[in-house]
C-alpha cells in the first residue's frame, strides 16, 4: 500500500515522480556486535561531553536510489553526513536516535540487543528493501533513558520489536558505515507539542556526560509539494533563515522561538505537519547552554535544509 501524507501527497510520488528513478549501488552492512554499558563505564566517560546533533535525513533511500533530486545535491547532503562521525572528540559508547518517522503515546524506547530494518517507506525498486545496517541495540542504554525521563516525570514505554527506520538507518549508515556502536531509537511523542520535547532533551542531557551521543533525525523543510511545485520552494527560504537564527540564539531564547516555531514567517507552508522538526526540540532541550552552530546548510530539490550542532 502506498503511504499518503497528510497535505495529500505521497512520497511515491514526490519521490519517484520528480525524476527519472535508477538504482545505484547499494551499501554491504557489517555483522552485528554485542555491546553493553554498565554504571562503571558511564562514570567513566564523565567529563568527555558529547555534542548533540539534528541532522536532515533526505527522502527515503536517496544515497543509493536515484530519487531524482540533482546529484550535486545528494553528494553534498552525503558528505555532510559522513563528516557526523567525526564529531565527538571521543567514541560514543552508544548513539540515541530520536527519528521523525516514530511517534507514541508517551515516549518509547528500543529494547531489543539485535534490532530489525524497518523498511518504512513505499514505492521503490526492490533492492530498496535489502539495504542493511545492523547496529547492535543497548538494553542498558534503554533503561538509563527511561530512567533519567522518569525522574523528570515523564511516563516513558518500552518496544522490544521494533526496528530502525529511515530516519535512522539512512543516515547512519552514512555517518556509521561499520554499524559497530550500540544504537537506540526513542519515539517522539504523540500531539508533537514543542514544549514536552524540549523538556525531554533537558531531561536526557545527562547522557551527553555518560558517552552517549544523541542524533535528531528529521528535516528542516518537510512540505511534500514543495519538491515538486517550485512556486512553493521560496517558503523555504524564508523559513530556513528564521530557523537557523533561532536555533542558534542565547539558549533562553533559543527554547522559547522553538516553542513558538508556528509562529515563524512560512511555518505552515514548510511543515503542514511538524512530526519532521520536532527532532530539533530534543536536541535544543539536550543542549542546555551550549550555543548551536549551522553546521550544514544547502538544497534538496530546490528546497532548503539545514543541520545545527551544539557542543
Amino acid at each position: 500500500m502506498t503511504q499518503r501524507r497528510d497535505d495529500g501527497v505521497t512520497r511515491r510520488e514526490v519521490l519517484v515522480g520528480i525524476g527519472a528513478a535508477g538504482v545505484a549501488a547499494l551499501g554491504v552492512g557489517c555483522e552485528k556486535g554485542a555491546g553493553t554499558m554498565s554504571q562503571d563505564q558511564r562514570s567513566q566517560t564523565a567529563g568527555t561531553r558529547m555534542p548533540v546533533v539534528f541532522l536532515p535525513h533526505g527522502g527515503g533511500p536517496w544515497p543509493w536510489v536515484d530519487v531524482g533530486f540533482p546529484k550535486a545535491d545528494n553528494d553534498a547532503l552525503a558528505a555532510y553526513l559522513r563528516e557526523v562521525q567525526a564529531l565527538p572528540k571521543t567514541a560514543p559508547k552508544a548513539l540515541l536516535v530520536i527519528s521523525a518517522h516514530w511517534e507514541e503515546a508517551v515516549p518509547t524506547v528500543m529494547t531489543s540487543p539485535r534490532p530489525p530494518m524497518l523498511y518504512d517507506y513505499y514505492g521503490f525498486p526492490p533492492e530498496s528493501y535489502t539495504i542493511t545496517w545492523p547496529a547492535p541495540g543497548e538494553p542498558a542504554i534503554a533503561a538509563r533513558v527511561q530512567e533519567l525521563l522518569g525522574n523528570a516525570g515523564i511516563a516513558t514505554a518500552t518496544d522490544s520489536e521494533r526496528g530502525f527506520d529511515h530516519g535512522t538507518f539512512v543516515p547512519l549508515k552514512l555517518a556509521y558505515p561499520e554499524a559497530t556502536i550500540p544504537t537506540v531509537q526513542l519515539s517522539l511523542k504523540v500531539g508533537l507539542d514543542p514544549e514536552e520535547h524540549l523538556a525531554i532533551g533537558r531531561a536526557l542531557a545527562p547522557l551527553r556526560d555518560e558517552g552517549v551521543f544523541i542524533i535528531g533525525s528529521g528535516m528542516s523543510y518537510h512540505n511534500m509539494r514543495g519538491f515538486r511545485d517550485p512556486s512553493l520552494r521560496p517558503s523555504s527560504d524564508l523559513f530556513d533563515a528564521w530557523l537557523r537564527e533561532a536555533a542558534t540564539s542565547e539558549p533562553a531564547d533559543r527554547d522559547r522561538k522553538l516553542a513558538h516555531w508556528d509562529e515563524a514567517p512560512a511555518a505552515r507552508a514548510c511543515h503542514p505537519r511538524e512530526e519532521h522538526l520536532i527532532p530539533l526540540m530534543v536536541i535544543a532541550g539536550a543542549a542546555g547552554a551550549d550555543r548551536g552552530t549551522v553546521a550544514y546548510n544547502g538544497s534538496m530539490g530546490g528546497v532548503r535544509i539545514s543541520a545545527v550542532h551544539y557542543g
